[in-house]
């Protein structure tokens, strides 16, 4: 017999909340160092360099956790599409916490020299590694869970971890960066990194208490027994995993713009005070929170792909707007400008969770989705920032170079999501071996396509 309705409701709400709480703890674990790294890492890590030097080093250390995540996801995929979502969680979680921790007893280039750096280049590839197996896990186990026509809102929640956890990192590191510069970089800035450990114990208490995806409890044993999701992955569903990957493009690398480059160009460009800055990305942050799970929603009732679409053509439109309204150094404007940006985020992001797991079968899910999803955060998010300076450097301090990079990469999502198959309707049972996610086994009755 099915378990009641309010009995259903509880069992996904509870793991949705779960999703959220991890997420977001392992997200304020990979945000704090993007912000240590447009204010910090730069002057303690790399203080032989020029600053603008200096930054684009602290960014290229920023962007090695990038290349580290397809490879977690792959070995976290496999292990998850064989033995579980919930095993992965708590392992990426731990991963994640230790590396963090170690962050902030590192000693500076003052202290070890060269070692400095190398060892900050090492626990950054371990941030990686450990964030690359996160996601799909999170999103599986609240996407798999929900009912059928509230996935875009109940996937949307996990998603709403890395908001929370840059909301936490970014006013952590606000708080102790109002401290006198000498004490800050010190030892004010290692409190944040050192605190991780608190919340890391946290995560792991609230995911052991939540039940496995039923979906993948469903799948034969024997099945994932013999498997090799990734391989089978890449044979089953090259088209997809491509389109998963531009569809990230935009999403991906226009917030790391927003929330990271922007810390550099506004301090080292602009002049501005780094708590005005921080400010506006909190405030950004907090509407953040909230838009995400708002278009989620949306997307159980209008579709995947016009959301997320509409994104995408807002993050173009916002290119070149974002950085005069930056230019203006009025307080009030650069708020302006960080919200409208991450709005505009937040109708891709929103969606995304239940789009991704949509496009896959349930053998391979888990892995497909974090190649797709962890491949695009090399080459768009990881890069973004060490991108954007070479340009600001290149022409001479002015942001249009930066503005025509954002739009290039609008361009590719706007192109990758309109050759996606819309995927709401879709049921989540294993796809024919050849065949499309969306196609599904006649005996089954469609999902309904919005909320009664």
């Amino acid at each position: 017999m099915e378990a009641p309705a309010h009995e259903q409701r509880d069992s996904i709400l509870k793991v949705a909340v779960a999703s959220f709480i991890g997420t977001a703890i392992e997200w304020y674990d990979f945000f704090l160092y993007g912000t240590a790294a447009a204010l910090v890492f730069n002057r303690l890590f790399f203080p032989s360099f020029d600053p603008l030097t200096g930054t684009m080093a602290a960014f290229g250390t920023f962007a090695v956790g990038f290349i580290a995540r397809p490879l977690g996801g792959v070995v976290f995929g496999h292990y998850g599409d064989k033995l579980g979502r919930k095993a992965m969680l708590s392992a990426t979680l731990m991963l994640m916490g230790v590396a963090t921790f170690a962050v902030g007893l590192l000693p500076t280039y003052d202290t070890v020299g060269a070692w400095a750096p190398a060892l900050l280049v090492l626990l950054r590839l371990i941030q990686g590694f450990g964030l690359g197996g996160e996601w799909g896990g999170a999103v599986l186990m609240a996407v798999e869970h929900a009912p059928a026509h509230r996935r875009g809102f109940y996937g949307s929640w996990p998603q709403m971890g890395a908001p929370a956890g840059l909301l936490v990192a970014t006013a952590v590191f606000s708080y102790f960066s109002r401290m006198p510069d000498a004490a800050f970089l010190a030892w004010g800035w290692r409190v944040p990194f050192l605190l991780s450990a608190v919340l890391i114990g946290m995560g792991v208490f609230i995911r052991l208490k939540v039940a496995e995806s039923p979906i993948f409890k469903a799948r034969p044993k024997q099945e994932a027994a013999e498997s090799l999701p990734v391989m089978d992955a890449l044979r089953q569903y090259p088209r997809q995993i491509l389109l998963a990957m531009g569809a990230r493009f935009a999403e991906n690398g226009f917030f790391y713009i927003i929330t990271t480059f922007v810390l550099s160009y506004g301090t080292e460009r602009l002049g501005l005070p780094r708590t005005t800055l921080l400010n506006g990305v909190l405030i950004a942050t907090s509407v953040h929170l909230v838009a995400i799970p708002a278009f989620g929603a949306a997307s159980d009732r209008f579709g995947r792909r016009p959301v997320y679409l509409a994104g995408a053509v807002g993050c173009g439109l916002m290119a070149f707007p974002f950085f005069w309204l930056l230019d203006t150094k009025e307080t009030g404007l650069i708020w302006l400008a960080i919200t409208l940006g991450i709005i505009a985020h937040a109708a891709m992001y929103g969606p995304q969770a239940s789009f991704f797991s949509e496009l896959f079968g349930t053998r391979v899910r888990y892995s497909a989705a974090s190649l797709g999803y962890q491949m695009a955060s090399v080459f768009a998010g990881g890069l973004s920032p060490v991108i954007a300076t070479a340009l600001l450097a290149r022409s001479g301090g002015q942001a249009w170079p930066v503005s025509l990079y954002m739009v290039a990469l609008a361009v590719v999502t706007l192109v990758s999501v309109w050759l996606s198959a819309e995927t709401y309707r879709a049921q989540l049972t294993e796809a024919p071996p050849t065949g499309d996610a969306l196609s599904e086994p006649s005996s089954r009755s469609p999902s309904p396509a919005r909320t009664p």
